[in-house]
């Protein structure tokens, strides 16, 4: 059985400086740095074997001396970001073809914003890990309060997915270039667990985000070991007894209708996909479920759920 900061720290494993210097500088050391330029911001960390397994092309410039890289035309301003989106589209590409990498064997033709000062460049999803971008996403726990207290909506992921046979929030999906997150979600409802676009739209409640940086494992796809820093934004949805959600894609094999208790069960035995986890822990903070009289770690917990990530993020999306 795991403790809620168990399953805290397994989620959120990318090395804090203050707890352990020692291994964060190893590890950032050992990382490139993923500039966009017109933002000469990083926007992520690339690992060292990455960077030897892409096939970089003439219009990528990659400093093994600073441990930087970026993508660069020649004879354009640097803040030709539809060009530099070109470039890193075209890279992934090629190493797909190669067989490079295994986890764009998993490739989604959907595009991931790399967000800066403003929207600055785009690339394919399943090629984010592997340049460490913040990602962004929407997760919905859906619940009733029924007469013997209140209970949640949870599902089953599919055997063929990522995670494959662990239980997620009622809701969840990455948020694409160009979609709101209030949209994103709405989209999601329909495609994940029939809601109707009416009810989400009325009854879906913004509870902020939560933000936590992963080192992946094979769980995930693909190799084990990229970074995901990730934002997620989080809504609740109170509905009645006789809304049922149904799969209406492949993403989820069915729902149960859990009490709180039977939740917090199956959390600590890691039945969660490692970051619905976390939700659920946001979800019983908020609701007075989780207090400091009931957790000895409630404020680690409160902190780390709202990480301070080391790149920029979306200042509106």
């Amino acid at each position: 059985m795991k403790s809620n900061l168990d399953l805290v720290n397994a989620c959120d494993n990318f090395p804090y400086r203050d707890d352990d210097p020692d291994t964060y500088d190893k590890l950032v050391s050992s990382c490139y740095e993923f500039v966009v330029l017109g933002s000469r911001r990083t926007v992520g960390y690339v690992q060292p074997w990455v960077v030897e397994k892409m096939p970089w092309g003439k219009n990528w410039v990659v400093d093994h001396d600073k441990k930087r890289l970026f993508p660069y035309v020649e004879g354009l301003s640097p803040d030709k970001f539809s060009e530099q989106s070109r470039v890193i589209d075209e890279t992934l590409r090629v190493a797909r073809e190669k067989g490079a990498f295994k986890v764009l064997e998993k490739w989604r033709n959907e595009l991931y914003t790399v967000h800066g000062p403003a929207q600055l460049i785009k690339m394919e999803r399943s090629g984010s890990p592997l340049f460490g971008i913040v990602t962004y996403g929407v997760h919905m726990t859906a619940y009733v309060n029924t007469q013997d207290g209140m209970k949640i909506w949870v599902p089953k992921r599919a055997k063929g997915k990522t995670y494959g046979g662990l239980l997620d929030n009622t809701v969840a999906g990455g948020i694409p270039t160009g979609e709101p997150p209030f949209e994103c979600l709405v989209r999601e409802a329909a495609e994940e667990a029939s809601f109707p676009e009416d009810l989400v739209r009325s009854s879906a409640r913004s509870c902020g985000t939560i933000s936590y940086f992963s080192l992946r494992d094979k769980r995930a796809g693909g190799e084990s070991d990229l970074f995901q820093p990730e934002i997620q934004f989080v809504y609740d949805m109170e509905v009645g007894e006789d809304v049922v959600p149904k799969p209406c894609d492949d993403e989820v094999t069915d729902f149960r209708l859990w009490t709180v208790g039977e939740v917090q069960e199956a959390i600590s035995k890691e039945c969660f996909k490692p970051n619905c986890a976390l939700l659920l822990i946001d979800f019983f903070i908020r609701h007075g479920i989780l207090t400091p009289q009931n957790e000895t770690n409630y404020v680690e917990i409160v902190s780390r759920l709202h990480r301070k990530l080391p790149f920029p993020t979306a200042t509106a999306m």
